[in-house]
Formats: C-alpha cells, sequence, structure tokens
C-alpha cells in the first residue's frame, strides 16, 4: 500500500523519486534503531524492578532481625530483673487477654502490685514480677509484654473539693 501511495504521489508530482528512497531509507533506520533500545529499555526495567524488589526483601529482612533484636532484648531485660517468688503464699489474681490468671506471690509483693511498684510481665507462657523501672522500659519497647502495671493519678484526689459540698442532702428524706 505504501508502495501505491508513493506512486501516486510522483504521478501528482507531489514528490521526487529521491524523497520516496529518502523516507524509506530513514524509516528502515528508524525500524532497526529502535529494535535494539526496545530490548535495552526492556532490560534496563526489568534490572529496576529487580532492584526494587531486593530493597524491599532487605527492609522486610532488616525489620524481622530489628524485631528479634527487641525481643531478645525485652526477654534479657525479664530475666535479668524478675523478682523471686520461691515460698510464695498468697495468690493474686489479674486479668490478661479476657482471661483470669492467677500467679502465687508474697504479701509485701502483692501489696507493692496494687500500689503499683512492681509490675508483672509475659515471658513465653509464664509472667514474672519485675520492677516499675523495668516495666516502664519495656512497655516502651513492646507495650503487650506488660500484662499489669499499677499507676497511681498524676494528681491527688483532694477530699475537699466536693462538687457536690453546695447541696445539701434534706433531713426529710424518705428511702
Amino acid at each position: 500500500m505504501a508502495n501505491l501511495l508513493q506512486d501516486q504521489l510522483l504521478k501528482a508530482g507531489l514528490a521526487k523519486p529521491e524523497q520516496l528512497k529518502k523516507a524509506a531509507k530513514e524509516q528502515r533506520q528508524a525500524q532497526r534503531g529502535n529494535a535494539p533500545n526496545t530490548a535495552a529499555e526492556q532490560a534496563r526495567l526489568a534490572q529496576q524492578k529487580k532492584a526494587e524488589s531486593d530493597r524491599i526483601r532487605n527492609q522486610e529482612q532488616q525489620a524481622q532481625r530489628e524485631r528479634k533484636a527487641q525481643a531478645a532484648e525485652i526477654r534479657q531485660l525479664i530475666e535479668t530483673q524478675k523478682l523471686d517468688r520461691s515460698g510464695s503464699e498468697s495468690a493474686f489474681q489479674f486479668v490478661d487477654g479476657g482471661k483470669i490468671r492467677k500467679i502465687h506471690v508474697h504479701e509485701t509483693q502483692r501489696a507493692q502490685l496494687i500500689k503499683g511498684l512492681l509490675a508483672l510481665a509475659r515471658l513465653g507462657q509464664t509472667y514474672e514480677l519485675v520492677p516499675l523501672a523495668t516495666a516502664e522500659k519495656i512497655a516502651q519497647r513492646d507495650p503487650s509484654r506488660v500484662v499489669l502495671l499499677n499507676t497511681q493519678p498524676e494528681t491527688p484526689v483532694d477530699p475537699t473539693a466536693d462538687p457536690y459540698a453546695n447541696h445539701p442532702v434534706p433531713d426529710d428524706l424518705m428511702w
């Protein structure tokens, strides 16, 4: 069909034979030149995709290594700072994951747990008593590992600041 068009252009005097030859030569060079460029472009794109997937895989591996290191650090904190509960006589009950759990502690440890001076941390399938400072360090790294941490309110409640002080209760109320 290109030849038919070329013949018509020649007959009409709109093109010269040299121009047609030059256009055909340029077209052939463009086709030859694009083929290697297309393959090179595809190779470059494949290399970019591979580099991107390698980068993502490396990031995932790095994140996994960081998680393992953090878990090992928490385990070490708990194991080195846990308090001795041998010979404990009283049971302390607490809620973990919607279930009531029980741990045996000394009476002094029980009182310290209630006051917030001690905390419970999960170590595998068991629970250990740790000091407040250690529990805070563990909570910074992984809050789910600290099972019980009673904290005292920042501002103590003032008993004289009763909001109903100006509203006396009538003496003649019938219950």
